[in-house]
């Protein structure tokens, strides 16, 4: 570890003994009585790595999968879900499982044609954005008068492509950023929140889903900082393309330069010292791995989620918070399922889709390590 790597731990460490944690927005609702009191989540995505190519004796994300591995949880048997990106990114906020259009990431921004419900309560049909009675785990917030910002970097550097905020072809055209441009890498196929009429449609939508240039004032103060932050890198940072568009490297050494400039932001920030939670995971593993955890199901609009299996891979993921120690190891399995159930849990709300499965963990006492009322 580097001798900046070792002073950020330290400060960081004091910093979580000095503060006592405080709620900053009115909450009514309770959340899960084991859970500790986090108010604030932030959620980094970032694209296309397995397990092995990221955890490794020599890795080419060393201040992720070494310095930020060893100060929070290390996550060994997380997993994605689909393959390919979309049908991950929508699972994470909405329990949604893929369909036939998502698993190729939509190309071409189609309304999800609905043919009727599941016994689970999925719909079924296929398409791309799904209609108004869909719930994301961001109306869920504003119902509880919770707060929630999706942090989209590039986002409106080509007003030609896409807006400045809220993002995203018209309905039924092609997706102008499915490939990244030197001056633009922003990618609607990364950025869930689109995908669902009950946020495209309300006229709030351009306060919540915004560049991520506006994330560094959010955190300013704990006031500012919405009590969950979804945080997507572009094209290039989240090491989807190699090279990339603007002639950076790209992959792994790209998302590394990412995280070790917004991970500190995150960190030191009042919201996050307080009562804080930061998960950084990758979307799905190389399409070549299409296993999967926690009893996945198929269905109902395709008969493997994976393309060639069951699942997006094992992609492992890091979690940090005053609430954990620094070294934890979890084997628990867990997917973006487990990861939407987990938030839902912490704020007190209802598990939307397959985050309701029976048996689905939650992140516990193997996560929670610091927080004596874990279990």
């Amino acid at each position: 570890m580097t001798r900046s790597g070792k002073r950020f731990l330290l400060a960081c460490s004091l910093s979580f003994a000095a503060v006592t944690a405080t709620a900053t927005h009115a909450f009514t609702q309770q959340r899960h009585p084991s859970l500790p009191p986090i108010r604030h989540v932030f959620v980094i995505v970032l694209e296309n790595e397995g397990f092995d190519s990221t955890f490794n004796a020599h890795p080419r994300a060393p201040y992720f999968a070494d310095t930020l591995r060893r100060a929070g949880a290390f996550l060994r048997q997380y997993h994605g879900i689909a393959h390919y990106s979309l049908g991950n990114y929508l699972a994470m906020i909405a329990g949604v499982p893929p369909t036939p259009k998502t698993q190729v990431d939509c190309p071409h921004f189609d309304d999800f044609v609905e043919t009727g419900i599941a016994r689970d309560g999925q719909p079924i049909g296929d398409g791309c954005v799904y209609p108004a009675h869909v719930a994301t785990i961001a109306n869920q917030l504003e119902a509880k008068r919770l707060t929630w910002g999706a942090f989209m970097e590039d986002m409106g550097k080509d007003p030609a492509r896409e807006s400045a905020t809220c993002g995203h072809p018209e309905i039924g055209t092609l997706d102008p950023t499915e490939i990244a441009t030197p001056a633009d890498q922003y990618a609607t196929k990364h950025d869930p929140f689109v995908y669902f009429h009950a946020i495209i449609d309300s006229a709030t939508c351009k306060q919540h889903v915004v560049p991520l240039t506006r994330l560094e004032d959010a955190l300013r103060s704990a006031n500012r900082t919405p009590n969950y932050t979804f945080i997507v890198p572009n094209l290039c940072h989240d090491g989807h393309d190699r090279p990339c568009a603007n002639g950076e490297p790209g992959s792994l050494e790209s998302a590394d330069g990412f995280l070790q400039h917004w991970v500190p932001l995150i960190m030191n920030s009042p919201a996050f010292r307080a009562d804080g939670l930061l998960v950084i995971t990758f979307d799905e593993a190389l399409t070549l791995d299409s296993s999967a955890c926690c009893n996945e199901p198929s269905g109902p609009n395709t008969t493997k989620p994976g393309v060639n299996g069951p699942g997006g891979g094992r992609t492992g993921a890091v979690l940090l918070s005053r609430f954990i120690k620094p070294g934890t190891v979890s084997t628990v399995p867990y997917n973006h399922y487990s990861l939407l159930r987990s938030i839902e849990d912490m704020f007190g709300l209802a598990h939307l889709g397959y985050a309701g499965r029976a048996g689905l963990a939650s992140f516990g006492k193997d996560v929670f390590t610091a927080y004596r009322g874990a279990r």
